[in-house]
C-alpha cells in the first residue's frame, strides 16, 4: 500500500472526503460503489467495486462462447478495464484500462455501430490495435456497470457494411445487444 501523505478527519456523521487528486487518478466519480475492508492492523481500505467483476469468469465464457460460435473477437467490459476477452490477446487487453472513448459510449447507454464515417474508438487507453465495431452498455438496475464490444482488427473489416455483410453486420450487433442485456440480467437475479 502507498502513502499519500494526505491526512483527513471524520466529520460528526462519520464521514470522510476522499481528495480530488485520489478521487481524478484512481478515477472514481460520484456515484460509484466502494468496498470497505478492514485488516488485523487496524487499516480501512476503500476499493473500486464493480458489479460485473462478481461474473468474470462467467463473463469469460459467454466472451469464449461468442467468438467459438461465431467467430467474433469480443471484450466485455466494467466501467474501468476489459475483464474478459475472446478472440484478441488476454495479455494485450485484459485488466486493461478503458478509452476514454469507450468510457463516453457506456455514458451514453446506447448501442454504438462504427458507420466509418467517424473516428475508430480504441478499446484500451494504452495501446491496442483493436477498435469498436459493436458496442452495447451493460445496464443493470438502472446504473450503467459496463459494456460488451465487438472489435476489429487494424487491417480489418471496413467500416461501410456493404449489402452482402449487412446481414453478418445485423446479426453481430443483436449478439453484441443480446450478451449485454444477459449479463444485466444477471446481475439484477
Amino acid at each position: 500500500m502507498k502513502a499519500t501523505g494526505i491526512v483527513r478527519r471524520i466529520d460528526d456523521l462519520g464521514r470522510v472526503v476522499i481528495p480530488k487528486e485520489i478521487r481524478r487518478t484512481m478515477r472514481i466519480r460520484e456515484g460509484d460503489p466502494l468496498e470497505i475492508f478492514t485488516d488485523r492492523e487496524g487499516e480501512v481500505i476503500f476499493k473500486k467495486y464493480s458489479p460485473i467483476g462478481e461474473l468474470t469468469s462467467f463473463a469469460g465464457q459467454y466472451a469464449e462462447t461468442l467468438h467459438k460460435t461465431c467467430g467474433l473477437a469480443v471484450a466485455i467490459c466494467d466501467r474501468d478495464t476489459v475483464i474478459a476477452c475472446a478472440g484478441i490477446s488476454k495479455r494485450e487487453y485484459a485488466e486493461k484500462s478503458l478509452s476514454e472513448a469507450m468510457e463516453k459510449l457506456m455514458e451514453s447507454r446506447s448501442f454504438h455501430a462504427y458507420s466509418g464515417d467517424s473516428e475508430p474508438i480504441r478499446v484500451i487507453r494504452d495501446g491496442g490495435s483493436h477498435t469498436v465495431s459493436c458496442a452495447m452498455p451493460i445496464v443493470s438496475e438502472g446504473d450503467v456497470v459496463g459494456c460488451v464490444v465487438s472489435v476489429k482488427s487494424p487491417e480489418g473489416e471496413g467500416g461501410d457494411h456493404a449489402s452482402a455483410d449487412r446481414l453478418a453486420f445485423d446479426i453481430e450487433a443483436k449478439l453484441i445487444q443480446t450478451a449485454a442485456h444477459f449479463l444485466g440480467k444477471q446481475l439484477e437475479s
